[in-house]
C-alpha cells in the first residue's frame, strides 16, 4: 500500500442521549490527515445517515477506505454498511475487537416493538464477521472489498496494539469533542 493511501476511522463517545462521532482521516505512513465531527442519538436509528452526513462534510476525495469502530454505535444505533458504501462509493469496513456471539440477542432484550424488528432487519442485512490476525485477532464486516484485500488494508493501517490507526485517533478525538462538549455548557448532559 502506498504511504499516501488514506482512510477515514469513524468512532464514538457518549454519555446522555447524543453520541459524538469523530471521523479522522489517516495515511498509511500514520499521518493524521484531518478530522470531521457530527452526532447521532443513543438508542436511536440515525447513526448510518450521520456517518454519510460526517463523510460529505469532509468532502475528501482522496479517501480511498472507511474503517468504523464496530457496527452498533450508541447503543445499538445499527449502521448500514451496505448504505454507507452505496452514498460513500467507498469499501467499507466495521471493525470490533472481541470475539462474540453477535447483536441479536442483546437487540431483542434491549427493544420491543417496532424498535427491535428494524434494528434486527438491519443487523441481519449486514455481512458476517470473519477474523483478521494482526497483533491480535479483530473481526470484521466489508462492503465493497473482498476478503483478500480488506485484510491487507486493516493490517496496513494498524501498526501495533490491535487497533486500527484510523479508528484508534478517531476514538481519542471523539472522546475529546465529547468532553469539550460536556464542559463548555452547551448541552444537558452531566
Amino acid at each position: 500500500m502506498k504511504p499516501g493511501t488514506r482512510a477515514l476511522g469513524v468512532a464514538e463517545s457518549y454519555r446522555g442521549d447524543e453520541s459524538t462521532l469523530a471521523g479522522c482521516v489517516v495515511r498509511a505512513d500514520r499521518v493524521v490527515d484531518g478530522f470531521v465531527f457530527d452526532s447521532c442519538s443513543v438508542g436511536g436509528t440515525d447513526a448510518t445517515d450521520s456517518i454519510r452526513r460526517l463523510f460529505d462534510r469532509l468532502s475528501r476525495p482522496d479517501v480511498q477506505y472507511l474503517l468504523l469502530a464496530g457496527i452498533a454505535p450508541a447503543w445499538f444505533n445499527v449502521v448500514d454498511l451496505h448504505r454507507l458504501h452505496e452514498a460513500a462509493d467507498r469499501p467499507v469496513l466495521a471493525v470490533s475487537f472481541e470475539a462474540s456471539a453477535g447483536l441479536g440477542d442483546a437487540i431483542r432484550e434491549a427493544f420491543t416493538g417496532e424498535a427491535r424488528k428494524h434494528r434486527l432487519e438491519t443487523y441481519r442485512a449486514q455481512p458476517p464477521r470473519r477474523p483478521v490476525d494482526v497483533d491480535e485477532t479483530l473481526f470484521v464486516r466489508t462492503v465493497g472489498i473482498d476478503s483478500e484485500d480488506a485484510t491487507r488494508v486493516v493490517r496496513e493501517f494498524t501498526p501495533e496494539g490491535g487497533r486500527p490507526e484510523p479508528v484508534r485517533v478517531a476514538r481519542i478525538a471523539a472522546r475529546a469533542a465529547d468532553s469539550l462538549r460536556r464542559h463548555s455548557g452547551d448541552d444537558d448532559r452531566s
